[in-house]
């Protein structure tokens, strides 16, 4: 007999050979309709796979988080069934499942189209309707071998040539004819794939991510437990296409990209204008944190990099250019190819270890708080930049903490408040913890790993913040927060960063004298609140849908004069709005005011002051806030105040109250 333990830690009896189905329909046949898979001693394991001793099993269904990981991943396996039998010149590569959908990556002379997703999602439902078993195989990896390379597989004869080890056996999973190299595991059949699934676009991606390999064509999809899901993603997809930070961008006149400058931002003055608000916000909140700024240089010798490890772990992701002059004797520039290597900083935090190490410290003079807004470059694959969200020029609010290790808890604590605040001034208040544990390879020992996990969920805990654990996710050199905000529309992102470092500072030989005369290093924490300015941007615009709050917005009242008569009121209001300390213009033009009101609402403007004959002679102004119909008449006075109250920073507004 087994012994199974089910999740209310109750026990039961099954004979031998029992699977978790047995399992699912003696608790009741409600349950055995609706289970997709199990965890059996938390092992992802087929409904139908015998269980292979005494176990703890979990029934999955598609409430369950793995559920709908299961659906996609059989999503992807229907969709390379499907193309195959519909394009039979078709090798299939990988197929993963990725945030709310999945992709496989083909390799076909013939280019697909979008014209072809009809056909294919047809067939996909074809291959539902006909519920075929989806049954687990165990092959030896030469049989394999042999039987993709039978079938023209050589991606998939690749894959298992390279990456499994000699000796260990294979799973494939079939479906009707059709079968994929898969370790699992999988729906009991292809007629429990909810057929709520959709294809999205196509894409290029090089062979195993490598540019020098060849491009397959990569289809996503995306897939549900039911219409209504999908139909509330495609809902989200569309808000989020309205939201797109590259169109509005465009729109609102406030940067652009363009081939001879790949990865970097053209910031146009009003999108600029943007960034020196959350610049000066930023910098108000570390100078009232006790944080001092530096600048660093952005160019440094490779030797630098060499001793700060990053020239080995980074290298590939770092510009490099020989330090000399290059002859210009010919057309083209040529260089000796002896002069030394210089590179573009990808990061801040080694050159900060130089300012701390250009000074004799002591064990009092910490915590040093030392912030820079940094510009940095990384030199990121054509193919992952992604407008402000994937740059390869990126300025951050970066800063770097030295502590002593008594001091951990105490400034992670700090951090968070801050951290806190400044999202709950962008409206960003729906923020998720995790905290990344020791990785299996990494720097130090365990007791001070122990010390360092604990000063980090101490703090999480004494600032009231639920968090989570994400086992063995930290950083080589230190554990680390990772802080995952919620928008507008529901998706989550990871924008700052807190990091613990006991590795950097030993490497550059930065130390501080103790108490007891001796000399030791420093903790060195690692901090981002925005992470890099270019991506928060992209994030805000998204949120705000390019409605920015009025102490943000690039524009924040436009005077549109009625007529010719109110145009030197106009002047006159708009004088005095700036010297209030508003971002004004002035609409004169000859146009009807429904004209001027609908195009500064496309601008996003976020008050217009209508002006006519009667404001003039009152000295009012017909104040009209986006996305409201009516308008509030008040004199020229009261709207100085009011509007120079309501555009402060929400920063200057609490120092104010």
């Amino acid at each position: 007999m087994i012994n199974v333990t089910l999740p209310d830690g109750s026990k039961r009896e099954y004979a031998e050979g029992a699977s978790p189905l047995d399992v699912a329909e003696s608790i009741s046949k409600s349950l055995a309709k609706k289970a997709l898979a199990a965890k059996v001693d938390g092992q992802m394991w087929d409904l139908v796979r015998p269980l292979e001793g005494d176990a703890s099993v979990a029934i999955i269904t598609d409430r369950d988080p793995e559920g709908l990981e299961l659906i996609r991943h059989d999503a992807a396996h229907v969709l390379a069934q499907a193309v195959q039998e519909l394009y039979p010149d078709t090798q299939v590569t990988i197929g993963p499942v990725i945030d709310d959908g999945f992709y496989y990556d083909f390799a076909r002379k013939e280019p697909f189209s979008t014209d072809d997703f009809d056909k294919i999602e047809a067939r996909m439902r074809e291959i539902v309707d006909a519920d075929y078993p989806i049954v687990r195989e165990v092959l030896g990896k030469d049989e394999a071998i042999a039987t993709f390379k039978s079938l023209g597989e050589e991606y998939k004869a690749q894959i298992i040539d390279d990456i499994i080890p000699p000796g260990e056996q294979i799973t494939v999973y079939r479906q009707g004819k059709w079968f994929d190299l898969c370790r699992g595991p999988h729906l009991p059949s292809t007629g429990k794939l909810p057929k709520a699934f959709k294809l999205m676009k196509l894409a290029g991606a090089y062979w195993r991510g490598d540019h020098r390999n060849e491009m397959l064509q990569r289809m996503y999809g995306t897939a549900w437990a039911n219409e209504k899901d999908l139909k509330d993603h495609l809902t989200r997809l569309e808000e989020a296409e309205k939201r797109d930070h590259r169109k509005l961008g465009a729109q609102l006149d406030l940067f652009h990209f363009q081939p001879e400058a790949q990865g970097s931002v053209f910031w146009h003055p009003k999108g600029f204008m943007i960034w020196r608000e959350l610049e000066a916000y930023i910098r108000r909140q570390q100078d009232a944190d006790g944080y001092v700024e530096v600048k660093t240089p952005q160019l440094l010798n490779s030797v630098f990099w060499e001793k700060s490890g990053h020239w080995s772990k980074f290298r590939e992701n770092m510009f490099v250019v020989p330090d000399e002059i290059p002859s210009t004797e010919s057309d083209a520039p040529i260089l000796s190819g002896e002069g030394e290597l210089m590179a573009l900083k990808p990061m801040n935090c080694p050159a900060h270890v130089q300012i701390f190490k250009n000074a004799q410290r002591s064990y009092r003079d910490l915590p040093i708080r030392m912030a820079e807004f940094g510009c940095c470059h990384r030199n990121e694959a054509h193919g992952a930049l992604h407008g402000l969200m994937r740059v390869r020029q990126m300025t951050q609010d970066d800063a770097h903490i030295f502590c002593r290790e008594d001091q951990i808890a105490d400034e992670t604590l700090r951090f968070l408040k801050l951290f806190e605040t400044v999202y709950g001034d962008f409206g960003l208040s729906e923020i998720s913890y995790k905290l990344a544990t020791r990785p299996e390879m990494r720097a130090g020992t365990d007791e001070t790993w122990d010390r360092a996990e604990k000063a980090l969920a101490d703090a999480l805990t004494a600032a009231g913040m639920t968090f989570s654990i994400a086992e063995g996710e930290g950083a080589f050199y230190g554990p680390k927060l990772e802080f995952h905000l919620t928008d507008a529309i529901g998706r989550t992102w990871q924008c700052g960063t807190f990091q613990l470092d006991y590795v950097l500072p030993e490497r550059l030989d930065a130390e501080y004298t103790g108490s007891d005369g001796a000399k030791h290093r420093p903790v060195m924490l690692h901090r981002a609140v925005f992470g890099t300015f270019e991506r928060f941007m992209g994030i805000l615009i998204e949120n705000y849908a390019g409605s920015f709050p009025l102490w943000m917005s690039p524009v924040q009242v436009v005077v549109a004069a009625i007529t010719d008569a109110a145009g030197d009121y106009a002047e006159e209001a708009a004088a005095a709005l700036r010297k209030a300390g508003l971002r004004v213009e002035v609409d004169k033009r000859n146009e009807t005011i429904n004209y001027k009101v609908r195009e500064h609402s496309v601008q996003k403007v976020p008050v217009i002051a209508v002006v006519g004959a009667r404001e003039a002679e009152d000295r009012k102004l017909a104040l009209r806030r986006l996305g409201s119909n009516g308008q509030q008449i008040i004199s020229l006075d009261e709207a100085l105040v009011a509007l120079a109250d309501e555009a402060r920073a929400p920063d200057l507004k609490r120092a104010r109250s």
